[in-house]
């Protein structure tokens, strides 16, 4: 079954009346070549509940559906974690809120670290910023996600360490941390309705003076095991290690 996301004001629960529009309109009936009777999922992407609807007719600018039932049942993780990734070279960070948001995070903070490589000027950050939202959102459909996880202004590492603060669980893999059962004991203590902040470092990794301002604001320094990740692969493994925990 497909999914779209709409804004809340396009469901009408008490008249059971959902409208599409924009983009979806055309993927609708251009692309997927829908037809009057089929059903679909709608979001409104911030209650997490998923709106079956049948399609009662397709217009120019607009698709007119009936409300069916409401599935209550969230898809999303008891606990939101916020991934804040040192942006990374090239692609990869398209490919990092891709898979993040596949795997239940609740939003994506780009972190501008001292190691990272690429710099990006306010013009170039803001254009970025809009297509990782994009790339965030086309994930959440596809994952049937029941919220549209937010990606945030590129952020510095002091910047970010001041949001993730006030978070319950706060968690940086850094190379020269080596208790594994110091990184099982914080995934493993996570409770629903709480909130993880995991900091991922970019290609070079993280300095010996972030790691310490990260440890001033509660945040713990672990490890991901003897082997070394890529920036792309580190953040990921941890979000499949709280997947696990708390699906």
């Amino acid at each position: 079954m497909y999914q779209f996301f709409v804004e809340p004001g396009q469901i009408d629960v008490e008249n059971r009346r959902v409208v599409i529009e924009g983009g979806d309109v055309n993927h609708i009936k251009n692309v997927l070549r829908m037809k009057v009777g089929e059903e679909i999922a709608v979001n409104n992407g911030q209650d997490g509940r998923e709106y079956r609807c049948g399609i009662v007719s397709l217009h120019e600018d607009r698709i007119i559906c009936q409300l069916r039932f409401i599935k209550e049942d969230s898809v999303e993780l008891p606990v939101k974690v916020y991934l804040f990734q040192g942006l990374p070279k090239g692609d990869k960070m398209e490919l990092v809120i891709q898979k993040a948001v596949e795997l239940g995070a609740h939003a994506v903070i780009p972190v501008a670290a001292k190691r990272c490589v690429v710099r990006l000027d306010e013009k170039k950050a803001r254009a970025k910023v809009l297509r990782w939202q994009g790339i965030a959102q086309a994930a959440a459909k596809q994952s049937r996600r029941g919220i549209i996880p937010a990606v945030s202004e590129v952020m510095s590492f002091e910047g970010a360490v001041k949001l993730a603060s006030s978070m319950d669980v706060k968690l940086i893999p850094y190379e020269l941390a080596q208790d594994m059962d110091k990184t099982r004991q914080l995934i493993e203590s996570l409770k629903p309705g709480q909130s993880a902040a995991v900091f991922i470092g970019p290609e070079g990794g993280f300095e010996e003076q972030e790691v310490e301002l990260a440890k001033e604001a509660g945040i713990v320094p672990v490890t991901l095991g003897k082997r070394i990740l890529r920036t792309e692969t580190a953040g990921l493994a941890v979000m499949a290690w709280i997947m696990y925990q708390c699906q």
